[in-house]
């Protein structure tokens, strides 16, 4: 027998008077969703219409089926979209002119940080004292996050609106494009400040294009052939909900997943191409700065068609009296008011919000220690990313491979790869109390899980004495870490109430990109207290560890997926709406 249209797809219609709610969600309706009639040039499949007032819902039955070529064009996107220069190379020149302008505290200024006898501090001027540089770089990226978390509140929301979405990811993606041309710019240790202030604008875009990027992806989800045929079986009564809800996310899962592997071969196809250069030119003074200018270019050629080939799905205009700039931050308000309706949204997203905050830390805190280690080389840091991009790749795959077969949930599979990747910090923490392990050594940042006591491990260490240890790291994080990322987003996905994507991927963001302004300031005193990177490691790993357990026993998928549909399917019948 057929049934009323699937939960996740609803289609807004006629809007009669408001239905009784609860006053929360009365005054999410009031807050987010009037606009004059007048202004609106949509017909009434886009937004329903009463008494001057319409109701929004970004649901739409007529949105246009996601062709291969668009969805190709996403995944190039992402493949160049892939983090090597504003996420790595662009840090190592920062990091690498700031060490060559600062001097050792212990001899005083004058003295080389680099030198033999040098007693391994490194600090440069900073506002009438100094700073040891490590802290400079921290601070960078707590301040970088703030600027994000700015963006996200004040224009993130605001995507839902018109094509306002999409000319907001072209502007930033073509910010981040030129603050990494502008690297050819810095050619001498004396312009770090400048090189610090093109970092923190090339990493603040870019963390802001993987957020609007990611913030399509529901969206494309629900548009897949085989999403609508799902839709069709199921209304059709053909399928149970349970069998929908499953497939649907396993559609889900299966577009996460693939985008995430485009982007570990962009991340290795780009590293190839930078060994064209840092080989041949490796004398070559200026060789860091035409790599970062090739990583760059790359992007830009597989990243522009993805604006050529998105087909249009605009929003409603952005209601009377109000602006841009403004909206956002009152749709937040709301949507948090709505804690009550949505709390395993809630505490998913608060939960992340401290585990991304611990991660993302620990990735600065232990690239700074990569490239103390290899002297900020972007050749061999370029072989560190070749490994990690290879074990991503294969991961993601394999990982993808294992749930489609077993028809794993998105939860379990996320618990696997978080319970690795918060071991990195653990890791970190033992370098405190030994030198033969905790990231002290270049062995470790290889392939040390798989090796560890076989006697392959002990003839690796003697081949390659101290060049294992940070490469077990980058193999370690390629192999559970690169899956995390996407599992992730999919958890996400789950819990975002159909229709109110982009409000509430802003929140994912803010959780997710913008959430490390708590680490790198704890952890930038730490280490002015300390004068040690390690003592980092304990409070990221402590972070790390309460806010994945949270998730692991505190949030409920199958019931936070229901939660969400039943607030959006309740704020539309509060409304009027009907599905068609």
């Amino acid at each position: 027998m057929s049934r009323l249209p699937a939960p996740e797809n609803p289609v807004a219609n006629t809007i009669s008077a408001p239905a009784a709610l609860d006053e929360d969600a009365k005054d999410f309706v009031e807050a987010v969703t009037k606009v004059d009639s007048k202004t609106s040039s949509l017909d009434q499949d886009d937004v329903a219409q009463s008494k001057g007032h319409t109701f929004v819902s970004s649901i739409n039955k007529n949105e246009p089926i996601v062709t291969r070529r668009e969805l190709w064009s996403y995944y190039l996107y992402y493949n160049g979209d892939n983090g090597v220069g504003p996420n790595g190379f662009s840090m190592t020149l920062f990091q690498s002119l700031a060490n060559a302008a600062g001097f050792d505290p212990v001899k005083g200024p004058g003295s080389s940080c680099s030198a033999e006898d040098a007693s391994g501090q490194c600090v440069v001027p900073w506002a009438g004292g100094t700073k040891a540089v490590s802290s400079v770089v921290l601070i960078a990226n707590g301040v970088s996050f703030a600027v994000m978390t700015l963006i996200f509140t004040t224009i993130g929301s605001a995507a839902d609106y018109g094509t306002f979405g999409r000319w907001l990811l072209f502007v930033i993606t073509c910010i981040c494009w030129a603050a990494q041309f502008a690297s050819m710019s810095l050619t001498v240790p004396s312009r770090w400040p400048l090189a610090m202030a093109l970092y923190m604008i090339g990493f603040i875009s870019y963390g802001a294009t993987l957020v609007f990027y990611a913030a399509l992806f529901p969206r494309l989800a629900r548009n897949t052939a085989h999403s609508r045929a799902l839709k069709e079986q199921y209304e059709a009564g053909e399928i149970e909900r349970e069998e929908y809800e499953r497939e649907e996310s396993l559609e889900k899962n299966r577009i996460s997943n693939i985008s995430t592997t485009h982007s570990n071969i962009g991340y290795i196809v780009t590293l190839c191409l930078n060994l064209s250069l840092l080989l041949p030119l490796k004398d070559n003074l200026l060789v860091n700065n035409y790599t970062l200018v090739l990583t760059n270019g790359y992007w830009v050629v597989v990243g522009i068609w993805w604006f050529i080939f998105q087909q249009p799905r605009p929003g409603p205009p952005v209601p009377k009296g109000e602006h841009y700039l403004t909206i956002g931050w009152k749709q937040i308000w709301e949507a948090f008011k709505q804690y009550k309706q949505l709390p395993y949204t809630f505490i998913y997203l608060f939960s992340f919000f401290l585990l991304a905050d611990g991660l993302n830390t620990t990735g600065t805190l232990v690239a700074i220690c990569q490239n103390d280690k290899f002297s900020f080389s972007f050749l061999q840091n370029t072989y560190l990313g070749l490994a990690q991009a290879i074990t991503s790749t294969m991961s993601t795959l394999g990982f993808w491979y294992i749930q489609k077969y077993y028809k794993i949930s998105t939860k379990k599979m996320f618990v696997v790869t978080n319970v690795v990747t918060i071991l990195i910090p653990l890791w970190g923490m033992l370098g405190i109390w030994t030198h033969k392990i905790g990231f002290h050594n270049v062995w470790e940042f290889w392939f040390v899980i798989f090796f560890q006591g076989s006697i392959l491990k002990t003839w690796i260490k003697a081949k390659f004495k101290q060049q294992f240890s940070y490469r077990a790291y980058n193999v370690i994080f390629g192999l559970f870490q690169a899956p995390y990322y996407a599992f992730s987003q999919t958890m996400m996905a789950e819990l975002t109430p159909p229709g109110f994507d982009n409000m509430f991927f802003g929140l994912f963001g803010l959780s997710n990109r913008a959430s490390s302004m708590i680490g790198p300031n704890v952890i930038q005193a730490i280490i002015d207290k300390s004068g040690s990177n390690w003592m980092g490691f304990p409070f990221l790993f402590a972070l790390c560890l309460c806010a994945s357990l949270v998730i692991w026993f505190g949030v409920d998928i199958t019931k936070g997926r229901r939660d969400a549909v039943a607030w959006a399917e309740r704020v539309r019948k509060s409304t009027g709406t009907k599905a068609d």
